[in-house]
């Protein structure tokens, strides 16, 4: 039931990272003109993103943080009792997320109101959100399908 648990979440958690791909192109300059507009450079011309508006983003936010805290609490829960890290590492992996959900969607907040530069933060937080959660889902997999005790 776990390991087909892991493989539907993580099947969500791929459908995003398409999205993300799809609207960004994973790159920088591709976040900051899908909330911070295009710009043109002619009178005439018609930016092809506009804005994003305060409440898409306010219901981006409130959307991603509530779910991304439930998948990780999900995962975590069960990372918990893995048996193949200890210590500084297993309690890095466990707590890490939790922080990167804060900082990535705050970040998102500050390119888009304060300065474009912030998406070098949201790139790097957002970065090790995936990392955890590919780390534990994998190790938590290896444990129930591989590991013979």
């Amino acid at each position: 039931m776990i390991a087909a648990l892991l493989f539907s979440l993580t099947f969500g958690v791929l459908i995003g990272l398409g999205f993300l791909y799809y609207t960004t192109s994973y790159s920088t300059q591709g976040a900051i003109e899908r909330y911070n507009g295009s710009q043109v450079s002619e009178e005439f011309d018609i930016a092809e993103n506009y804005p994003k508006p305060i409440s898409e983003i306010f219901i981006t936010t409130h959307n991603h943080i509530i779910a991304f805290s439930l998948i990780f609490t999900i995962v975590c829960s069960v990372f918990y009792f893995s048996s193949l890290l200890n210590n500084g590492w297993k309690t890095f992996f466990l707590i890490e997320p939790f922080i990167s959900i804060i900082v990535s969607f705050g970040s998102l907040w500050l390119m888009r109101f304060v300065n474009p530069n912030f998406v070098y933060l949201m790139a790097a937080s957002s970065t090790l959100i995936y990392i955890s959660y590919f780390t534990m889902v994998i190790l938590i997999l290896y444990e129930i399908l591989f590991k013979k005790s």
